[in-house]
């Protein structure tokens, strides 16, 4: 089988950033301070449970931290978390993504302009969640079924979830201008390391017989580029690592394509890699 990976899939610098982070945090703290995480650092399974074997201990609600080392994960926390947390007493170590840092502080400016806040992306996700908290009254838009949520004759200030596809962003933003509004001021809040892997992954996929998307099943990012390559190649595969792969699939099948999300590090990419490479067709 031979094997094509895309020329940008992986970790982005933010993901990296916040996994060297907890690594270095984790060789820091004392034998006698826990070291956890708000939430997963990342939206990959293997990789978590690499960190918790490590001693991190990953926690979803700020009532179970009393003290200790807590990691602010890449996609950033609320404003109301960070001083929950420093009432606890907790250590802050803050790895939030420089783009998501700026999303946040670009939301807050516009609202202070006196603009309704309208947020394109998903609304469960800890990112958008995070910019949201740090806002009085904001607005998710995911589909246009949302649109109706938009105040008619309102101010509008538009940013994105940063991991937003260009697509997504543009059809939205061309719903939005047709309603019924006094002002609209749209702001590009794009991840471009994001952009560039979307645009690695459909080049390739169009290219190859059977393409694979590497990452967790909660990685929005991840989910987004196998969405976008099953649009040019239905035999596109969103997988967590090899042992997830079914290998009929592979039957007939001489050229395959792989990339993987923001969240996916080096050594599952690597091992998926070094495997497919190496298989053959049983006779």
């Amino acid at each position: 089988m031979k094997v094509v990976v895309a020329k940008k899939c992986g970790f982005c610098p933010g993901v990296r950033n916040a996994i060297s982070t907890a690594e270095q945090l984790l060789k820091e703290a004392p034998n006698t301070e826990g070291v956890c995480s708000l939430g997963p650092v990342i939206h990959n399974r293997d990789e978590v449970e690499r960190l918790e074997q490590s001693g991190l201990t990953v926690v979803e609600s700020l009532d179970d931290i009393q003290g200790g080392s807590v990691l602010i994960r890449s996609h950033g926390a609320a404003p109301s978390q960070f001083e929950k947390l420093k009432e606890n007493g907790a250590h802050i170590v803050d790895a939030t993504c420089v783009l998501v840092k700026r999303l946040q502080k670009i939301a807050r400016q516009l609202e202070d302009e006196g603009l309704q806040v309208i947020i394109i992306g998903e609304e469960n996700h800890p990112e958008v969640q995070a910019v949201v908290g740090g806002l009085k009254q904001a607005i998710v838009i995911t589909t246009q079924e949302d649109l109706t949520k938009i105040p008619d004759g309102a101010k509008l200030g538009i940013v994105s979830q940063t991991t937003q596809s260009p697509e997504q962003f543009s059809t939205m933003l061309g719903a939005i201008a047709r309603g019924n509004f006094r002002e609209m001021r749209a702001i590009n809040t794009l991840c471009k390391e994001s952009r560039e892997r979307q645009e690695a992954a459909v080049k390739l996929c169009k290219e190859v017989d059977i393409m694979f998307v590497l990452g967790g099943l909660h990685s929005a990012n991840t989910a987004r580029l196998a969405e976008m390559c099953q649009r040019f190649n239905p035999q596109t595969h969103h997988l967590q690592s090899w042992n997830d792969l079914d290998t009929s699939l592979l039957a007939d099948k001489s050229l395959a394509g792989v990339t993987a999300g923001a969240s996916t590090p080096d050594w599952i990419i690597d091992d998926f890699v070094k495997r497919l490479d190496a298989w053959t067709e049983p006779d």
